[in-house]
């Protein structure tokens, strides 16, 4: 397959993506446990039919090691969409989950003892003003009542508090899959199965609240569907759209990594994810002031820096020219 028709893909499941997900989340911010369990469920049932033949093929990773590496996916997930309670805009939410790469460098360091070269310290003080900005800026934009102010605050710094945790959890669990990939090899469509699969009893801890969101879904405006001559709740059609959309998206990241570098992946990702912020930026009209662009270019630069997308072209270049 040529890269170009999975980069394409990635950015049309993944932008898509978040605009379901900003349109269900901007009517009930507390759906965040229906629209992951549903995610999981539909990743679930198509990897059970594809990947593991209904359960005759053998997994090449012991399951028991999987117990580790899924808890750590099902927390990241479930606190992800969370956060959204504690009316986290959107775009904060994009530009925090850009700098995953602060995590990874910090739990580098402590847990496996790497050092790394100065360039790489200063991309994550970049990316640590840029997400430090936007925070400050997307506090100060919200027009709250005096009376309310004091629980906007708490719950504006818990929002965050959650985000920093689902960052140091999503790199913990990077750590982790490295470390299992290392003595059994890489197998990401198992992975990618198990990770979904397992966790479905986890649900059962919050089944109230998906119920709950069940019925105020059934009850949200019908949508007509004049091909098919029915209406639809229109919640349960932005559901629809952001759990097909979020299979895409990983399906897409996926092909990618079989067909281009890890460093292209890094790359096109990252600039899915500004994509994704300008996207939220324009279509839903979410404020954006100029420290907000500071701190976002702070971010992607940062990241760039990171993954030294400009001294290795350069050197490739090089290479070809010899």
């Amino acid at each position: 397959m040529h890269p170009a028709i999975p980069i394409s893909m990635v950015f049309l499941g993944c932008c898509s993506n978040v605009v379901f997900l900003e349109l269900i989340v901007s009517e009930h911010p507390g759906a965040g446990n229906i629209i992951t369990f549903m995610q999981f469920l539909f990743v679930a049932v198509e990897g059970f039919i594809f990947t593991v033949k209904f359960g005759t093929k053998k997994s090449a990773i012991p399951l028991k090691v999987y117990g580790f590496m899924v808890m750590f996916f099902f927390v990241v997930q479930v606190i992800n969409n969370y956060a959204f309670i504690f009316k986290i805009p959107m775009t904060l939410h994009i530009i925090f989950r850009a700098g995953s790469l602060i995590a990874s460098l910090v739990l580098g360091v402590f847990i496996l003892k790497r050092k790394y070269p100065l360039s790489k310290y200063l991309s994550v003080i970049l990316i640590t003003i840029g997400i430090c900005a936007c925070t400050w800026a997307s506090a100060d934009s919200h027009v709250i009542d005096e009376k309310d102010e004091d629980n906007f605050v708490f719950n504006y710094i818990l929002g965050v508090g959650v985000l920093v945790l689902s960052l140091f959890l999503t790199a913990r669990m990077g750590i982790y899959q490295e470390t299992i990939y290392r003595e059994y090899g890489k197998h990401p469509k198992e992975s990618l199965f198990f990770n979904h699969a397992l966790p479905l009893p986890g649900f059962l801890l919050v089944a109230s609240d998906i119920y709950s969101h069940i019925s105020i879904f059934n009850q949200s405006d019908p949508v007509g569907l004049i091909s098919l001559g029915l209406s639809v709740p229109k919640m349960w059609l932005f559901l629809a759209g952001n759990v097909i959309t979020q299979y895409i998206c990983i399906r897409s990241v996926f092909i990618l990594t079989t067909e281009c570098s890890a460093l292209t992946v890094t790359l096109v990702v990252t600039l899915r994810k500004f994509a994704s912020l300008i996207l939220s930026i324009v279509y839903f009209k979410n404020p954006f002031t100029l420290l907000h662009w500071f701190g976002a270019a702070c971010v992607f630069i940062g990241t760039f820096i990171f993954t030294e997308v400009l001294p290795l072209k350069t050197k490739a270049v090089e290479k070809k020219k010899q």
